[in-house]
């Protein structure tokens, strides 16, 4: 049994908080880099130019990357051996947002309640996705999201039938509705199966993944890289100014479904994708 302290917990969160808004990873840097080489848009060439050095100013003076600094999205694998000591798992977890956001000097964005829309001032509380796994380790990634991209999500329980065309048309429809909102080029997070809420989950846990990584399943690589070719021939492009890079990527996740049921879940990620991680 290894055992953790609720202080090392809030340490690290806050640390993640404060890294994910100033450090961008080395998959989006050279995504970046990639569509810059690629883009035929000369205004969208400007435009993803621009996205790259931000990204430096925001590393090399430690500031955020985006004036959104984002909700709190924290993932926990909690190994089932671990111990949690001084206190309770999701409290430490928020006693480092808050710390993060305030030492960082990161925006405030939560409001308590969603219709009195009162900013609770730290930006807590997180939204926690906690998931027990084998092991004596605790690995936590905090992913801080964005209000722009988050809107413009959506999810749809296709009827069975509807099959892959559907599931195809609905992300397809999603990104044009979406249009220049998200902050193009975006990421785009697909879930498939399971329940409604599950898609969801899904769909945002596809954002994690190392931009443009495949999935392991052939079948779902190809629709991955089929909805990319699809997404990018919209023409919306870099900022919604017109471009052939109008997403990075696209990450489906896939989950088993109810007979009756085919959820579709797509979560839009701006293209300061976000994230940090780190195991205790």
């Amino acid at each position: 049994m290894k055992t953790i302290n609720v202080e090392e917990i809030s340490n690290a969160t806050a640390k993640l908080c404060m890294e994910a808004n100033f450090f961008l990873g080395k998959d989006l840097i050279d995504a970046f880099n990639d569509a810059y080489e690629k883009e035929l848009s000369l205004t969208g060439k400007e435009i993803i130019e621009q996205l790259i050095k931000n990204a430096e100013i925001a590393r090399t003076e430690e500031v955020p990357m985006c004036q959104d600094t984002g909700f709190a999205v924290v993932f926990v694998e909690l190994g089932q051996e671990v111990h949690i000591l001084g206190g309770a798992l999701e409290d430490a977890i928020n006693e480092g947002v808050r710390r993060g956001y305030t030492e960082g000097y990161l925006r405030k964005s939560i409001v308590g309640h969603p219709l009195e829309r009162i900013n609770t001032g730290d930006n807590t509380p997180c939204v926690l996705h906690l998931k027990l796994v084998p092991g004596d380790k605790l690995k936590i990634t905090v992913a801080p999201k964005g209000g722009g991209s988050e809107n413009m999500s959506a999810i749809k329980m296709l009827k069975p039938a509807e099959g892959v065309e559907g599931v195809k048309k609905f992300v397809l429809d999603t990104v044009k509705t979406a249009g220049p909102n998200p902050c193009p080029p975006i990421i785009v997070g697909v879930g498939i199966g399971g329940t409604f809420e599950k898609s969801a989950i899904l769909a945002k846990e596809a954002l994690l993944r190392s931009v443009g990584s495949p999935s392991p399943r052939p079948e779902i690589a190809c629709l991955e890289k089929e909805l990319l070719d699809e997404i990018n021939k919209t023409g919306i492009g870099p900022q919604g100014l017109g471009g052939r890079y109008t997403a990075l990527a696209v990450h489906v996740e896939i989950y088993p479904a109810h007979i009756a049921s085919l959820p579709v879940a797509v979560n839009l990620n701006c293209h300061a994708g976000r994230h940090k991680e780190i195991i205790l």
